[in-house]
């Protein structure tokens, strides 16, 4: 198909996609959601969704693999049931959204959840432990997942909010995405969102992917838990306006 046949200077922009979405997974949660803006800016909007869940699910091979024993499984099993539930939404959802509408619905509930987080943190409420947050979290996850792909500062709220070491942190995360980016597939593929082209290119995206989530161990290893834990938040912030405006 015509749109996926690309010229060096898109075919370039596309590993350094692979590279961040790499470097999200295994180091620096947050960052991988800056991909996404930026295929949209190369592919059509749904085409993009397609080319990246694979690469998503290639970035989770990675952590989950460094990070199997590290995944706290109560806060992965807790999400999951609203997850799936939510996907299966944002199935039904394609196509009544458009990417605008989407897009500032997302970043402007991020940034709400973001403030809430701060303020139960000061004035010390447990309201993240609460059941009703696990429901609100897996769904609209799930939904944003589905449509969007960009969950990821979703669920690094409810990481956070859950004082998770970092590597902890990480583990979890990568084995949530790594069963949730796989229960889309069908999905996806229904909606012809992936097909024999997509992947042809994705195939080719894999070496940017690698580089990143290396890149990603090494860095997890060096940065402290406080700095860690304030710039996933710092780049959330920025992802949840990115997508705003």
């Amino acid at each position: 198909m015509d749109i996926y046949k690309l010229n060096f200077l898109k075919f370039f922009l596309l590993q350094l996609n692979g590279f961040l979405i790499g470097l999200s997974k295994t180091g620096i949660p947050g960052i991988g959601i800056l991909a996404i803006p930026l295929t949209a800016i190369i592919l059509p909007a749904k085409p993009s969704t397609g080319l990246i869940l694979p690469m998503l699910i290639i970035g989770d091979i990675f952590a989950v693999v460094y990070y199997r024993r590290k995944a706290v499984w109560k806060y992965v099993i807790r999400l999951l049931p609203f997850a799936t539930s939510g996907i299966i939404i944002g199935y039904f959802l394609m196509g009544k959204i458009n990417d605008i509408q989407l897009s500032k619905f997302i970043g402007i509930i991020i940034l709400t959840i973001l403030l809430l987080n701060w303020y139960w943190n000061k004035k010390e409420i447990k309201v993240p432990e609460k059941f009703y947050f696990a429901i609100f979290i897996g769904l609209f996850a799930g939904i944003t997942t589905m449509m969007a792909n960009a969950a990821g500062p979703i669920l690094i709220i409810y990481l956070l909010s859950m004082k998770l070491p970092k590597t902890e942190f990480v583990g979890t995360g990568a084995w949530y995405f790594f069963i949730l980016n796989w229960f889309k597939v069908p999905f996806s593929v229904n909606l012809g969102l992936i097909n024999i082209y997509s992947l042809k290119l994705n195939f080719l995206l894999i070496p940017g992917i690698t580089v990143g989530a290396l890149l990603g161990i090494f860095f997890l290893k060096k940065i402290s838990q406080k700095i860690f834990n304030n710039l996933v938040q710092i780049l959330t912030v920025i992802a949840a306006l990115k997508l705003i405006f």
